[in-house]
């Protein structure tokens, strides 16, 4: 349960004083919100500048997992306030909704397989729109510092003298495991937790250091997993985790499609995971293994954090 504010306790303590309002709580109350809320302008505006300003500059804004539920309110604030979002093919429909009638939409998405865009055409796309003195914001799903490419994005802009501010957004590993209802830290099972991408750089043919991988006190989240799965499995068993290790595979996390696979490393190494088309995270490790106890190797309906016990 979120912490609350000093400003909804107050709000909290004139409701119990049975609706009689109290000066001096009424006052406080007054005085902290206008206190607070300049800081919080401020905060925007370094993210989000005037447009008459006409000073080139670009957020980048993280768009979780799937859920508009999760956005932060600083990220759902930024997309309400831009003029041009340049997005990924991860961020859903519900997310652009929030954009404001008339806000220039351009997809700059790369998909395993289908780049519609190289990685400078859409470096170089981001600094003219943000030249035009709009109000730019570069959309990417989960949390644009993880496997978002999001380094290359702000050293090229900031080559080229353009001022970026980033809105974090919840990566894909922890929305997926929220919504699966799993621990990837658990006590005295897990006491860490690796995030991995399985998609290299083109050209880039080196393998992850499997043996440094196979930690069986640790769990791994595998990013783009579900065409490498059998890659995956066969470098982490040969590096020496078991092959009983428990694995759940989560398609389109934390959307309405949501799709669960479970299975164990050996048999991953050798089949691969039956997951769709979509987006896939392979979630590996003894964390795992009392909810995969009763959930049985089969596909179930996810969707939204909170929602997603009884669908494993």
């Amino acid at each position: 349960m979120p912490m609350p504010s000093a400003a909804m306790w107050l709000d909290g303590l004139v409701s119990r004083s049975g609706g009689k309002r109290i000066n001096f709580i009424v006052a406080l109350r007054a005085a902290l919100g206008s206190a607070l809320r300049p800081r919080m302008a401020r905060r925007v505006a370094r993210a989000i500048p005037e447009t008459g300003t006409r000073t080139p500059h670009v957020t980048l804004v993280g768009a979780g997992p799937g859920d508009p539920d999760l956005l932060t309110v600083a990220a759902a604030r930024a997309i309400a306030q831009a003029e041009v979002i340049l997005y990924d093919h991860l961020v859903g429909p519900g997310i652009l909704a929030l954009a404001q009638p008339g806000v220039e939409l351009i997809c700059v998405g790369k998909r395993s397989g289908r780049h519609s865009h190289s990685q400078e055409a859409i470096n170089d796309l981001i600094a003219a729109q943000a030249r035009t003195g709009r109000r730019t914001v570069r959309l990417k799903g989960g949390d644009p510092m993880i496997f978002g490419r999001a380094g290359e994005e702000i050293e090229h802009l900031e080559r080229v003298g353009i001022s970026v501010s980033v809105i974090p957004g919840i990566t894909a590993a922890l929305g997926c495991a929220s919504s699966a209802g799993l621990s990837l830290t658990k006590r005295g099972v897990s006491r860490a937790v690796t995030f991995v991408t399985a998609h290299a750089r083109e050209g880039d043919a080196t393998e992850p250091d499997w043996a440094r991988l196979a930690d069986p006190k640790g769990t791994l989240a595998i990013y783009m997993g579900r065409e490498a799965a059998r890659r995956v499995g066969r470098g982490l068993t040969a590096g020496g985790l078991s092959p009983d290790t428990p694995v759940l595979a989560v398609e389109n996390g934390c959307r309405p499609d949501e799709r669960h696979h479970r299975t164990t490393l050996g048999a991953m190494a050798e089949r691969g995971v039956t997951a769709g088309n979509g987006p896939t995270l392979l979630l590996i490790g003894w964390a795992l293994e009392d909810r995969a106890a009763y959930a049985g190797d089969a596909l179930g309906a996810g969707g939204h954090v909170g929602q997603g016990l009884g669908h494993d």
